[in-house]
């Protein structure tokens, strides 16, 4: 059970070892790009070139969809990157159902993990596999591996990175599950005084308020790039010009909150509430991402400068 391209290499990883994969479960095609033509999900066209059987429910619950499921007689049930499943479904098989969540839980349970570790400037991450239970990431933990981060680290970078070793995670899980060799942690067990969450990432929370320090922002930034991207409003002139931040540098200069300081030709800073922040690619609304130094070639910030927050 699976949908973006995270999930890809765990399913393939199963079929490539000889696993009976009897059914894949993805989202819903949906429509996309100018024309809105409905597009498959990543695990889905991987699972169509592979010719397996592929379900696609609306809604986990329903009666049809639950009865189908019960006919394939499943022994195992892996969750990368998908819904929450109604206990009707994770309890299911007889050996259960597992998920691959791309944190070392308890920390960071939620739908971001990968960008809240960054933004958080965690200097390690990891993922996770675990037995599904009635609450949210919060099951037996089956298995766990580590991986350390750089300053430097983007949440592009660390996904890809816990895409490809959650693959191998899941393939030495199933065989553990297999034969029966299981050495399980109870969260409940490894609990500390602060549980870090990772909710779900919204437009807000992407926003750049320039009164934080300067290296707070820069772990933002880099928390949110590529997707869903931290982001700024330019002003000039009285307009607002939405700006995408992808890449930057903490400055040693002291600048004005929310005021900006270039030479017009090769960097771009932005004052923070200790500091500045320098900007290294960018997009403004409507136009493709860039480098600064391009950006300044087509752009004259003479008299502009940004929302403080």
């Amino acid at each position: 059970m699976g949908t973006p391209d995270f999930a890809v290499p765990s399913l393939q990883i199963l079929v490539d070892n000889g696993y009976d994969v009897v059914a894949v479960i993805t989202a819903p095609d949906k429509p996309a790009g100018r024309g809105h033509k409905l597009q498959m999900s990543a695990v889905k066209k991987y699972a169509v070139e592979k010719g397996l059987n592929v379900l696609q429910p609306t809604h986990l619950k329903d009666e049809n969809f639950v009865a189908e499921l019960k006919t394939l007689k499943a022994d195992l049930q892996v969750v990368v990157a998908f819904r929450m499943l109604p206990k009707v479904i994770w309890a299911m098989p007889k050996n259960g159902t597992f998920n691959l969540h791309a944190s070392l839980l308890p920390q960071y349970r939620g739908a971001a993990p990968i960008n809240w570790a960054v933004i958080n400037g965690e200097k390690e991450s990891g993922v996770t596999t675990f037995f599904l239970n009635d609450t949210i990431d919060t099951g037996a933990i089956i298995l766990q591996e580590k991986v350390k981060l750089q300053n430097d680290t983007t949440a592009g970078e660390l996904h890809d990175t816990l895409m490809n070793l959650g693959k191998n995670v899941v393939l030495d899980t199933v065989y553990r599950i297999q034969t029966n060799n299981l050495n399980l942690l109870y969260q409940e067990d490894l609990l500390v005084k602060e549980l870090k969450p990772a909710p779900k990432i919204f437009k807000d929370t992407c926003k750049i308020n320039w009164s934080e320090n300067a290296h707070t922002i820069y772990n933002r930034v880099r928390g949110l790039s590529p997707y869903p991207t931290a982001w700024t409003n330019l002003i000039k002139d009285g307009a607002e010009i939405l700006m995408k931040i992808y890449s930057s540098e903490i400055s040693e200069e002291k600048l004005e909150v929310g005021k900006i300081k270039t030479d017009n030709k090769t960097h771009l800073l932005i004052g923070c509430g200790n500091g500045a922040l320098k900007i290294n690619e960018l997009q403004l609304a409507g136009k493709n991402r860039m480098k600064t130094e391009d950006f300044l070639k087509g752009y004259n910030v003479i008299d502009t400068y940004v929302t403080p927050s």
